[in-house]
């Protein structure tokens, strides 16, 4: 804004008496036209700081930011970045099976990672489940609720060390295991606490040892009684889980609606359910003690009959489905790297191939 000018016709010096003081009048005029030009400049300063901060606002506030552009996609594999992700969650493209190249061969496609930071991470339906752990004394952990941008929509604190994260193929049921003590399955030192969501109802089982079991055909009750390693079928009500108790494991059945759990084999750890709903993947215990315990196998729901896949190496971790013939899992990394995601064929045949170089938690969707 420019300030006053001063009047197209002066008042002639005539007009002021000799014996006036022109002087502080003067000044008073200059003070008020300075003070005019001063608000003004203000006002205009103000309303572009005003402005800028709306349109920043705006753009915060728009779903195409840094934070929600990196969202769960059809036909993507997503997992845990152990490398230089920090353990941020990250996403390849995923074409169904696992015959492709390493992500880290040449001319391979750069990983995308825009995730949170997690300890275990699945998804599922448009619905993300990312299990932290922060620093402190004690340490804090939380079970984080994700929607299909990403974004926390709630939060759990829980306590204990992440350990396993599974989400329902519809993304309603959700379910993860932390370690109250120890650290490790291979040991018989440890105990666990698995927890239950709906997150349509909202309804959270803290603890599933409150599921009534049945062990050979009894009413089963026991203090030493574990579960961990839950999934979902498709109807988001039978699920299957480890238990273990008394120094053996089993493959749990449960119904959410009967609230009930029954055994159906013993030596089962960690079940995957197929996408058809007809199999199941697990680890298997083959020899005693902590060096190289297990060994993946997939059961045959139908039959009971099992099968060991190509995968020789002892596998602690609870293998998911790429599709309905190929299976991905981590392992120990190589050349220093703290994790590696490998895939195996379903049937038994083939052999394990490298997917994944520095990564964990793999979940492909479809």
């Amino acid at each position: 804004m420019t300030p006053p000018t001063e009047p197209p016709h002066p008042v002639p010096a005539a007009a002021t008496r000799p014996d006036e003081a022109p002087g502080p009048p003067r000044i008073a005029r200059l003070s008020l036209r300075a003070r005019i030009a001063a608000v003004a400049v203000a006002a205009v300063v103000l309303t572009t700081v005003a402005v800028g901060y709306t349109v920043r606002a705006a753009r915060h506030a728009e779903p195409a930011d840094t934070a929600s552009a990196f969202g769960l996609d059809h036909g993507a594999l997503y997992f845990r970045s152990t490398g230089a992700g920090a353990g941020k969650v990250a996403r390849l493209p995923a074409p169904a099976g696992g015959a492709h190249a390493p992500a880290d061969a040449p001319g391979a496609v750069r990983r995308t990672t825009g995730g949170p930071v997690c300890e275990r991470f699945h998804a599922a339906g448009g619905t993300g489940l990312c299990l932290q752990r922060r620093p402190g004394i004690p340490p804090k952990s939380y079970a984080v609720v994700l929607d299909r941008r990403l974004r926390e929509k709630r939060r759990i604190a829980l306590t204990g060390i992440p350990n396993r994260a599974r989400v329902s193929a519809s993304g309603r049921m959700l379910s993860w295991t932390m370690f109250a003590t120890g650290d490790s399955y291979a040991t018989t030192a440890f105990s666990t606490r698995t927890s239950i969501l709906d997150t349509r109802t909202g309804y959270l089982v803290k603890n599933m040892e409150e599921i009534p079991l049945t062990l050979g055909g009894r009413r089963y009750h026991s203090p030493d009684v574990n579960y961990w390693g839950v999934s979902f079928a498709r109807d988001d009500n039978r699920f299957y889980a480890t238990v273990s108790t008394k120094g053996k494991t089993y493959l749990v059945e449960g119904d959410m609606r009967a609230w009930s759990a029954h055994t159906v084999r013993e030596n089962v750890e960690c079940p995957s359910l197929s996408p058809d709903n007809t199999r199941l993947a697990f680890k298997k215990r083959v020899r005693g003690g902590t060096s190289a315990p297990w060994r993946l196998y997939v059961l045959d729901l139908r039959t009971l009959r099992e099968h060991p896949l190509a995968e020789t190496r002892s596998v602690d971790d609870q293998a998911a489905w790429l599709d309905d013939h190929t299976l991905a899992y981590a392992l120990p990394g190589r050349e220093n790297r703290t994790s590696d995601i490998w895939t195996v064929p379903a049937d038994g045949a083939g052999a394990p191939s490298l997917r994944v170089p520095d990564a964990s938690s793999p979940v492909r969707l479809p």
